[in-house]
Formats: structure tokens, C-alpha cells, sequence
């Protein structure tokens, strides 16, 4: 199994840069951060630098959105970092949640997601498309590769995802929301008459290792806030009762009054209090070593390709050290 971490391009970059690095050197093979340029650093600057101080990791953001910047900077951008350090980039997207709404944007419509994924993956992969109504191609990018995961929850998103994507990213760990969108997400894939096992599947969440399980919550229930502005949209368009996405993603965001996304991502929220300890240990993976293992071993039995561990907590490098030590190698290996 792939690993990955997720870190936020909080002041200073060079703590992001070196936060990959040790990474690396602990058996992670994916770097990635969040893309939300108002509430934190240009991330594309610091992927830069995280490629140079890392040999083999493929870097990305998890998840960028066809709002905030054109498709062809985009779609550059990726290019350009392959060519500079060969092809160890990834794209991450989705509608755009905290990138457009800070922005006073709603995310953007799965129609229009498509149809950005078509032209980012076909430029910085050398091929010619249509932009604009204009056909656009970068004459200097040849060899240059680029994989597309989605970011997905909805029935209508998972299905766009299974019928264009390269892969799946599920933010959030729990098993039954996991066997449910995975299952959704190849169904489309087979309808589109794609080979379902080809899509590259990434699981991402808070993962906390230690013993104090009060605190480990206290400090990952900003996550269930996160995902809970996703499921409200959810329930605006579908009802908590349509049965279209399941009670367990739902059921939670009752007590959930308002969003303050200057919080966002932050241990500490303290707009998360609606978030019950229950979800938070369904979301999140906590606890010793041996329940981080028992967890992404259910989840690798599922299909999944990659867990990207959320770092945004008061143990960034106790924990990377923990999943580097023991847990990496539990899972694949002691050769790892």
C-alpha cells in the first residue's frame, strides 16, 4: 500500500518542505497539501521545493477546484514541475469548498469539473484540447504524465468520478462510507465501460497515534466540521432521508450551526463542537499503533490504494515517526 501525508501550507514553508522530507525518509511516497490560497501559502511555490528535498515522493494538492485559477496555469504548472523533476506530480481535485467560498464563490457545478479535468490532464500530458473554443496545446511538454483523483461524495460526483477520473479520494477513513463510495465509484467506472480496477483508490484522514484518547479527539474533531460542510450540501440537495447517501454521513450535522473557515483544518475549531466523539473515531483513525493497523488493513481489504494521513495536530512528527517505525512496515513489510 501507498502512503501519504497531508500537510497545510502554514507559515513557514520550509516546515511543510521539511515535514516531506522526513516523510520520505520514514516510507511515505505521497506529499500533498491543501489548495487554498487565501487561508494559506501558494502551494504550488512550496511543491517546488518539496520535489527538490525529496527523491521519490509524488507531490500534489488534495484538492484543488476549477475556480481559482485558470485551467491552462494549471495544467502548466503540472507540466512544468514533471519536466523540471520527472513525472512526480498529482492532482488532487474537487468542487472547491473553503479555496472558493472564502472568495465568496460557490463550488463549482460537476459539469464544469469535468470538463476541467479533460483539458488540465490533456495539456500537462502533451495532448492537444479544446479550451475556450480555442485549441490549445503546449508545444514543450512531451513526456510528461499526469494522474487525476477526485474527491467525491455524492452519488452524482462519484459517478462523474467512476465515468472520467483516474482515481477516488475519500476524506474520511470510516469503513462502511468507504465499502459504500468505493462501490459507487467502480459501478460508474464499469457502466462507462472502464476497467473498475484500474482507478486508483486514496483514503485520507486525521490519523493521531498514542494512548490518550480524549485528547487525540479534541484535537481531529475540526475534521468532522470539514467533511460536514461537504455532507451539508448533501442534504440540501438530496434530504437526510432520501437514502442517496448514507445516515452515517448524515446524521451528524443536525446540531451543526454556521462555519467559520478561518478555523478551517485547525485543531481546535471551535466550530466543531456538533462533531460527536463517535464520528470523530469513525473518520479519524486514533489510538495506539495496533489500531492504526487493524484500521488501514480493513480498509486496504476494501481496494484502497494509498491512506494519506491528515498531520494537523499537536504530534506532526511523533506521529510520523510512529507510522515510519511500526505501522508502514506492519503493512507492507519490514522491507518498507
Amino acid at each position: 500500500m501507498d502512503f501519504g501525508v497531508v500537510l497545510q501550507t502554514d507559515p513557514p514553508a520550509w516546515r511543510v518542505v521539511d515535514l516531506a522530507q522526513k516523510a520520505e525518509t520514514l516510507g511515505f511516497n505521497h506529499g500533498w497539501t491543501f489548495d487554498s490560497h487565501v487561508l494559506w501559502q501558494e502551494p504550488y511555490v512550496i511543491y517546488s521545493q518539496m520535489l527538490s528535498a525529496t527523491n521519490r515522493m509524488t507531490v500534489g494538492p488534495m484538492v484543488t477546484n476549477p475556480g481559482t485559477r485558470n485551467w491552462t496555469v494549471t495544467a502548466s504548472l503540472f507540466a512544468t514541475l514533471n519536466d523540471m523533476f520527472g513525472n512526480r506530480t498529482i492532482c488532487g481535485i474537487g468542487r472547491g469548498d473553503s479555496a472558493m467560498r472564502v472568495i465568496g464563490h460557490l463550488p463549482n457545478k460537476l459539469s464544469t469539473l469535468s470538463e476541467c479535468m479533460k483539458v488540465i490532464k490533456g495539456l500537462a500530458e502533451g495532448q492537444e484540447v479544446t479550451y475556450n473554443g480555442t485549441q490549445q496545446q503546449f508545444p514543450w511538454s512531451h513526456d510528461s504524465r499526469l494522474k487525476i483523483l477526485m474527491a467525491a461524495y455524492g452519488p452524482k460526483a462519484l459517478h462523474l468520478c467512476g465515468s472520467q477520473a483516474d482515481g477516488f479520494i475519500l476524506q474520511l477513513a470510516d469503513l462502511q462510507i468507504a465499502e459504500w463510495t468505493i462501490g459507487a465509484v467502480r459501478a460508474a467506472a464499469a457502466e462507462a465501460g472502464r476497467d473498475p480496477d484500474s482507478l486508483y483508490i486514496c483514503v485520507a484522514a486525521p490519523a493521531y497515534v498514542g494512548t490518550d484518547i480524549e485528547h487525540q479527539r479534541d484535537q481531529c474533531r475540526w475534521f468532522g466540521g470539514m467533511v460536514g460542510n461537504h455532507v451539508a450540501d448533501l442534504v440540501e440537495r438530496y434530504g437526510d432521508e432520501s437514502g442517496a447517501v448514507p445516515q452515517a454521513l448524515t446524521d451528524y450535522i443536525k446540531g451543526r450551526e454556521g462555519y467559520d473557515y478561518s478555523g478551517h483544518g485547525k485543531a481546535g475549531h471551535d466550530h466543531t463542537d456538533f462533531v460527536p466523539d463517535e464520528i470523530v473515531d469513525r473518520f479519524c483513525i486514533l489510538g495506539d499503533e495496533a489500531a492504526h493497523i487493524e484500521r488501514i488493513e480493513a480498509l486496504e481489504a476494501l481496494g484502497v490504494d494509498q491512506f494519506a494521513i491528515y498531520l494537523m495536530h499537536d504530534q506532526k512528527d511523533e506521529t510520523l515517526n510512529a507510522y515510519g517505525q511500526r505501522v508502514i512496515p506492519a503493512i507492507n513489510g519490514s522491507s518498507s
